[in-house]
């Protein structure tokens, strides 16, 4: 698994990421809530260990803004020292899928990993769908009219970000920020691959998807999401 530990003691972090490193799982790490909520956006992991008291956003907002803002549904085990039921329940409902009080047992940590990782995949279809277009997150195979579509990796993520925010606007920033991160691209690429992207999904089509808010950025809804003009 790929794991996204987030906790702002180095310590837990450290043992935590050295045992489940030697277990064979990928580590990566953010020391606070915002750092860890980008790179949980904009990456994709398996699951993520996630500490209730973090500075600069405690982990309740960060689970609440990944599940609504970000709608990533990656698997998180939310970890804290409060044990009472009302800070449990606080937890599951922004979004959490375990809850485990401090101090633990390593293993448990991964046991706990383990039945979440494989309850969300059991219980996710992994698959986007806007109007006729079908997108299919574990095979990667697009789908519209029956017609199976043909993308690169870079229209893949752009129309993955676009499916997933349908029909809200997506900003040229957002856009970038998830598709190269910290190494943004020169200011004409995300034009280019959009265009690319109109090319596959929109041109051979009779309505196109993709709508254009200029200077705003992108945004993908069907004809009859479209208010008409009186």
């Amino acid at each position: 698994m790929r794991i996204l530990i987030i906790e702002d003691n180095p310590d837990i972090a450290a043992n935590l990421g050295d045992f489940l490193e030697d277990r064979g799982h990928t580590i990566d790490y953010a020391g606070d809530g915002v750092s860890g909520l980008r790179l949980a956006v904009e990456h994709e992991f398996d699951a993520l260990v996630l500490d209730l008291s973090l500075p600069g956003m405690d982990g309740l907002e960060l689970c609440e803004r990944l599940r609504t803002e970000a709608q990533k549904e990656t698997p998180v085990l939310m970890l804290t020292a409060r044990d009472q039921l009302s800070d449990k329940l606080e937890g599951f409902k922004r979004g959490a899928d375990d809850y485990l009080v401090k101090p633990f047992e390593l293993q448990e940590v991964e046991a706990r990993l383990q039945v979440i990782t494989r309850r969300g995949r059991n219980q996710s279809t992994r698959k986007l769908q806007v109007g006729d277009l079908e997108y299919d997150l574990d095979t990667l195979m697009v789908i519209r009219e029956g017609r199976e579509l043909e993308l690169n990796p870079i229209g893949l993520k752009i129309l993955r970000r676009l499916m997933e925010a349908s029909p809200r606007v997506v900003t040229r920033q957002e856009l970038e920020s998830y598709v190269w991160g910290d190494e943004l691209p020169d200011s004409d690429s995300l034009r280019v691959h959009i265009h690319s992207l109109r090319t596959v999904i929109d041109k051979p089509f009779s309505h196109p998807l993709i709508q254009t808010r200029h200077g705003i950025g992108y945004r993908l809804v069907t004809a009859d999401a479209i208010p008409t003009k009186a």
